[in-house]
């Protein structure tokens, strides 16, 4: 069991670093930033959140929301902003709000997965195309401008090369080693990645990799605290606490869901939210930001066949030891193997056979379905929860007939 959890944690682990780095320039702070958020609260989470498999860091729906908050008051916010955040949360976990949260829908959640799946796969078009991200705010505009600035500039085939290389052993090697009766267990995504490794280095490609790794983590950063900023970002805390809450525990949900647990053994809602609130305001006091589990990685953890909540505490040892230690070596992994394990997991997230016997329930629940995955690919993960809720309560009292 600690094998595997071992094992798991280190490819989830070789996973979050390019998405750490990325959501942690994007969101207008630091690579720095990104990495201090996944190992501080990806550590703290899992030591005392309730799921046996959430892997928490920084996100791309966390980013959407630190955006405009960085824009209008400045880094120097963050540290006050992540205790605020973080003390709402432990408070909806005090108050034992997390049972109330976990009450959404199923069909919502699955509206959700879906639309989180297609959001995850479309992320990664930059990265698969060998091209910048294209302009604007939104997943689905940023994809659109993305792929036409691929075209405009000529498709990168080597870089596609290694994507669907990285995409045919993932999704082979399973097959394969079952076949050749292979006893070890070691994780597709993995094999997948060192595949394009060294394919990328044998036929000396020239493509990018994940590149310069911060060799530092963050320290204790009090000084942009002032209490007279905190009437100023109490509703951003707010809303920031909201989505850690919805996003951490849909995604515990849904991992629980993914590993077959039992019901006797699924995660617990409030631990959870304790976890999430100290490692969103600890992380952001020591040069971090805001967190929340990430489905991606916690899809990886479980699809790595992870045991216990070890793997997840393996996941930032693991990070920590390569920001200290293996920075040159992970550095030279080619952005587009990342890409490709990131997709083909958004594929086993979306698990197109579970999609087509939701839909064969009711009309009701299939509408609520297909509007919570559409509006959280339009327009982001709360309001196509909102939506879906609402439409669930609308429809309700309506007697559908099965399809």
């Amino acid at each position: 069991m600690i094998g595997k959890d071992v094992i798991a944690g280190f490819t989830v682990a070789i996973v979050a670093l390019p998405l750490a780095l990325g959501f942690g320039i994007t969101s207008g702070m630091s690579a720095a930033a990104g990495l201090t958020t996944a190992i501080i609260a990806g550590f703290l989470a899992a030591l005392f959140g309730g799921s046996r498999f959430q892997v928490s860091g920084p996100t791309g729906a966390m980013t959407v929301v630190l955006i405009p908050i960085i824009h209008t008051y400045g880094v120097g916010a963050i540290p006050l902003l992540g205790i605020l955040a973080g003390g709402i949360v432990i408070l909806m976990a005090l108050f034992k709000l997390g049972k109330i949260i976990n009450q959404v829908p199923w069909a919502v959640v699955e509206g959700f997965t879906v639309g989180i799946a297609c959001v995850i796969a479309l992320q990664q078009l930059p990265l698969a195309l060998g091209v910048h991200k294209g302009s604007g705010v939104r997943s689905l505009p940023i994809a659109l401008h993305t792929i036409q600035d691929a075209l405009n500039y000529s498709l990168n085939w080597k870089t596609l090369a290694i994507v669907a290389l990285t995409l045919f052993v993932k999704f082979s090697y399973p097959l394969m080693s079952k076949r050749l009766k292979i006893r070890i267990h070691i994780p597709a995504s993995f094999i997948a990645i060192i595949t394009a490794l060294v394919v990328t280095k044998v036929f000396s490609l020239d493509i990018a990799s994940i590149g310069d790794i911060p060799r530092s983590v963050g320290g204790l950063n009090l000084v942009g605290i002032s209490t007279t900023m905190i009437s100023h970002l109490l509703w951003p805390a707010f809303l920031i606490a909201l989505l850690c809450a919805i996003e951490s525990l849909l995604s515990a949900r849904v991992a629980d869901v993914m590993a077959h647990v039992e019901k006797e053994n699924h995660y617990h809602p409030n631990r959870e939210l304790f976890g999430q609130g100290l490692g969103t305001a600890i992380s952001s006091i020591f040069g971090g930001m805001p967190a929340t589990g990430a489905i991606a990685r916690t899809s990886v953890n479980v699809r790595s066949h992870a045991q216990t909540r070890l793997a997840s505490i393996v996941h930032s040892c693991v990070l920590l030891f390569v920001v200290l230690v293996a920075a040159p070596v992970v550095s030279a992994i080619p952005s587009a193997a990342i890409a490709g394990v990131l997709i083909g997991t958004s594929y086993r997230i979306l698990n197109p056979r579970s999609i087509r016997e939701s839909l064969k329930t009711t009309k009701g629940e299939a509408i609520v379905l297909i509007a919570t995955a559409l509006s959280t690919l339009v327009i982001d993960l709360i309001w196509g929860i909102a939506i879906g809720i609402a439409l669930h309560f609308i429809l309700k009292p309506i007697r559908w007939a099965s399809v």
